[in-house]
């Protein structure tokens, strides 16, 4: 991979307009990589509409929204519902990403084709949900409402290299997420469309995962320091909504998303495929943030350890019980 750069003679030189044009080269490569790779699809041919009815209000013969009318899992319906409404604050990723990454060459359109992409997941979702009647669709809508009034701002959003290496891993998390809320679904129809969605999703985080390595090469005391303060201060973008923690909760309980996937599915394959722990030439910072890094990552598998006990005892008091 070629990197074409400007010679900095230290970190303090990288601005983000620097790397921004350092990096507009494997940013082209990268796009036209992914739009080989990608597969349209329409949104739906994934949603079972034969079995939509109508609901009350506008519709005389609207029929009430009833809890048993849908096939998922309850711990299906918690995960659909969060997947869901960090979907639709797609409006403020795209502001924030577009503001950072700017609208021109290839920065722009890989992140006019990722908002329209990502736009699809949206939508099928909210149709499979409504056709399905797998949630109440006023409190879906009221929830939708609450979410995208408060507006969305990222932890990163003073960084270029942070955001890079933050969607990194968070596409990632949501391939994940999406994967084993399909497979906890009970509905085949739900397992496929998410399995459609993480498709997609795995080949945005194999874009900015590459884009993340190309960093290292570039600038990797900066890089170093910027994955260092993501992973350690990791949060999901959908934590601003109403009964997030709750739901997270329930999801870690039935192991839609938790510590120890976090920690083996998620941060730890990104580290090892770009071999962060193994990075040499590094300056005091870097070194710093590296070494820092893999302590935080021993805290955390011990932490995953301790959740997977706690997790084991549940199931064998729930085993014992006879749910």
């Amino acid at each position: 991979m070629t990197i074409t750069s400007p010679q900095l003679g230290s970190t303090d030189d990288w601005t983000d307009a620097r790397l921004l044009f350092a990096l507009e080269e494997v940013v082209e490569q990268e796009l036209n990589r992914h739009l080989k790779v990608a597969k349209d699809w329409m949104p739906h041919e994934y949603v079972p509409f034969s079995d939509a009815r109508n609901f009350p209000g506008y519709f005389e013969d609207g029929e009430a929204w009833e809890p048993e009318q849908s096939k998922v899992t309850d711990i299906g319906k918690i995960a659909l519902v969060v997947n869901l409404l960090t979907e639709d604050n797609l409006p403020s990723y795209h502001h924030e990403i577009a503001s950072l990454f700017g609208r021109d060459g290839a920065w722009g359109t890989w992140v006019h084709r990722w908002t329209a992409e990502e736009g699809r997941h949206g939508i099928v979702m909210r149709d499979y949900l409504l056709a399905s009647r797998a949630v109440d669709p006023d409190k879906l809508e009221q929830f939708r409402m609450a979410h995208m009034a408060e507006g969305f701002e990222s932890d990163n959003r003073h960084s270029m290299l942070h955001s890079v290496a933050y969607v990194a891993f968070q596409e990632l998390a949501t391939r994940v997420s999406h994967r084993n809320t399909g497979h906890q679904s009970g509905d085949p129809v739900c397992d496929r469309m998410l399995a459609r969605i993480a498709t997609d999703e795995n080949l945005h985080m194999v874009f900015y995962r590459n884009l993340l390595g190309a960093a290292f090469e570039l600038a990797p005391d900066l890089t170093m320091q910027s994955v260092r303060d993501v992973v350690v201060n990791f949060r999901m973008p959908g934590h601003g909504m109403p009964g997030f923690e709750r739901a997270a909760a329930q999801m870690a309980i039935g192991e839609i998303y938790n510590m120890r996937i976090h920690h083996d599915d998620v941060i730890q394959p990104v580290l090892r495929y770009l071999k962060v722990m193994e990075i040499g030439g590094l300056g005091p910072e870097g070194l710093k943030a590296q070494e820092e890094l893999g302590l935080y990552m021993n805290g955390l598998d011990t932490e995953a350890s301790k959740f997977d006990e706690k997790l084991a005892a549940r199931k064998a008091r729930m085993a014992a019980r006879g749910k």
